[in-house]
């Protein structure tokens, strides 16, 4: 099934992980993908554009997506995915590394959908996907400030969810929050400790990417169109 079929999407954090997987099942879908990372390198398509973008800085991400926005002049869909970790206690952690994580995982949301959300207010249509976390719903030790970059998604989805519909445009909004997916990230952790995780899950599974990728090209395409606002978990029913 073409759910994509000639739709324009922009990916960020597109080079690896999850964001890579969304990249190559979107073109697979019938989509032209831009895809945007710090290192500019996602797949080699004839469909895909690759963009070198820093998410957390506020005159890149305009000159970039107002040249992307120029160049294409339809933009159907937008994924933000591009995040960071910084773990570690509280007592331990700087502000450097508190920043670090906000500035990427948070700011860097509201850097591109400032750009791409009003654009596709005018234009009448569009579906906004932002990536958080469990972590963002029930928090997690060591991870305070993933948790709170993560919980301010959210809030920052319900909230465009109301503005950029407000005068009755098919602009939609809404939130993925995976649970522990098996990206290279979770590859370097102790099998003890993923077979933790799995224990935590009510399918005793960790996630796969493309399980993540599936639920965003739903949220992408018209199958989801009176969907906004939400919150989708992808987590195996797991509660930390």
């Amino acid at each position: 099934m073409n759910l994509l079929n000639n739709k324009t999407i922009i990916v960020t954090g597109a080079s690896k992980g999850i964001g890579l997987e969304m990249v190559k099942l979107f073109v697979e879908a019938g989509a032209t993908v831009i895809a945007c990372s710090r290192s500019g390198k996602s797949i080699d398509d004839s469909k895909v554009k690759n963009i070198t973008l820093d998410v957390s800085n506020y005159d890149d991400c305009y000159i970039k997506l107002q040249e992307i926005l120029t160049e294409y002049k339809v933009i159907d869909g937008l994924v933000c995915n591009a995040g960071i970790t910084k773990d570690m206690m509280t007592y331990k952690m700087d502000e450097a590394s508190f920043d670090s994580v906000i500035d990427i995982n948070l700011k860097g949301v509201f850097n591109v959908v400032k750009n791409i959300g009003p654009f596709m207010e005018k234009q009448g249509h569009g579906s906004i996907v932002n990536i958080s976390s469990i972590v963002g719903e029930y928090g997690n030790i060591g991870q305070c400030n993933y948790a709170a970059s993560k919980a301010g998604i959210i809030g920052m989805s319900k909230s465009w969810a109301k503005e950029f519909s407000r005068k009755g445009t098919q602009v939609r909004v809404n939130a993925i929050c995976p649970g522990y997916i098996m990206t290279d990230m979770l590859k370097t952790v102790p099998e003890e400790l993923l077979n933790k995780f799995k224990d935590l899950t009510m399918l005793k599974r960790l996630g796969e990417p493309q399980e993540v990728a599936n639920v965003a090209m739903f949220l992408l395409s018209d199958l989801s169109s009176y969907v906004t606002g939400s919150v989708l978990d992808v987590n195996g029913g797991m509660r930390l």
